[in-house]
């Protein structure tokens, strides 16, 4: 009977242990995080918009007579003046005519001389006098048109601008019904870059700006950047000049014009960019874009509770440019202590020790 008892004894020793282990084993020490209490600061935001390229004007040059060209003047891309000779056109047939009609002015001069003394003489009627006056003046016009025909031949510039692409070659037929044209004359001294927002951001570049009337912001608007097709900053800053007056029915888009300078002809009609519109922001929440998750569609920030739990709450933001961190719209206040620290580690619902470190000092470290 001692026996029995002994070992019963030894068993529930042997379990009150194990109990003991399994406990320490599920209740680990608390661990320390660093967190952050939100502040507010300022900030710039950058809102980018795909933008297309077009000078000043975009002149298609075309013939306004038949012929063929004979001579070319110019090569792609070269700057010309207005009045430059770009083309001329073959102007034998023209010439020929020009002479034939030459001389039936010679002739018809010849004989308005020599009816006039006999009009004054009353020797004929002033009615044939005035037939002959009709021809001479018939013949002129006849050739006034066939000079003006071969002027024409000689195909000029009429601004100032670069030349573009030169489809036909010597030799070619052209005439005034010729689809394609001869080239196209662009005058790119300041550069015009078209993009397109939605009511939203419009309403949001509006309501950001300065001034009363919608024409007095637009005026007050700061400059815009632009941003070439290979990611380079261009040097020269612009200005947005128009909004479209109302929406695209189809898209429900606005269509925005800015306006920049182009000393160097470095910015060409047909080419591509993103414009920049800086928005400055006052007493805004930025937090760094490492301490947030995302999951699904939402973007989730921890923060730590009053019993040092922590807590996943959802969050809307915007991206500061440098791709470093968010200004957050909602989900977090100045009374929330942010963790900064295990991230994508720690649960919702551990208890941490939190460890409170400088929030601007946490900022400055994410732009390094």
């Amino acid at each position: 009977m001692k026996k029995k008892y002994f070992i019963g004894a030894v068993l529930l020793s042997i379990s009150f242990l194990s109990c003991k282990k399994e406990t320490t084993q599920t209740a680990p020490p608390v661990q320390p995080y660093k967190v952050v209490q939100i502040e507010t600061s300022n900030t710039t935001l950058l809102a980018e918009y795909p933008a297309s390229l077009e000078g000043i004007t975009d002149i298609d040059i075309r013939a306004k007579v038949d012929g063929y060209i004979e001579k070319i003047y110019v090569q792609e891309g070269q700057q010309v003046k207005k009045g430059q000779i770009l083309f001329k056109l073959e102007t034998q047939t023209a010439t020929q005519e020009a002479a034939a009609a030459k001389a039936k002015i010679t002739a018809a001069q010849v004989e308005v001389n020599r009816l006039k003394p006999l009009v004054e003489r009353n020797i004929i009627s002033d009615v044939q006098l005035e037939t002959a006056k009709a021809n001479l003046a018939g013949v002129k016009s006849s050739y006034q048109s066939i000079v003006a025909r071969i002027n024409y031949a000689t195909i000029k510039s009429p601004v100032n601008g670069i030349v573009g692409s030169l489809p036909l070659r010597l030799g070619s037929y052209v005439s005034s019904q010729t689809v394609e044209p001869l080239t196209r004359i662009s005058d790119v001294s300041t550069v015009f870059a078209y993009f397109s927002v939605n009511e939203k951001q419009q309403l949001d570049i509006m309501m950001n700006s300065e001034g009363k009337t919608f024409q007095d912001k637009i005026n007050k608007m700061p400059a815009v950047n632009l941003v070439l097709s290979n990611g380079i900053p261009y040097e020269q800053k612009g200005k947005i000049e128009t909004f479209s007056g109302q929406a695209n029915m189809q898209t429900g888009s606005f269509n925005v014009r800015a306006s920049f300078p182009n000393p160097n002809k470095l910015l060409r009609s047909g080419g591509s960019g993103t414009i920049q519109i800086p928005t400055a922001l006052q007493d805004v929440i930025i937090i760094p874009q490492n301490a947030t998750l995302e999951m699904q569609d939402k973007r989730i920030a921890l923060v730590v509770d009053k019993d040092n739990k922590v807590k996943a709450v959802p969050i809307v933001v915007r991206p500061v440019p440098g791709g470093r961190y968010f200004v957050v719209d909602s989900g977090l206040t100045t009374s929330d202590k942010m963790l900064i620290e295990g991230i994508g580690i720690v649960t919702e619902g551990t208890p941490i020790k939190p460890v409170v470190v400088d929030f601007s000092t946490t900022i400055e470290s994410t732009k390094k």
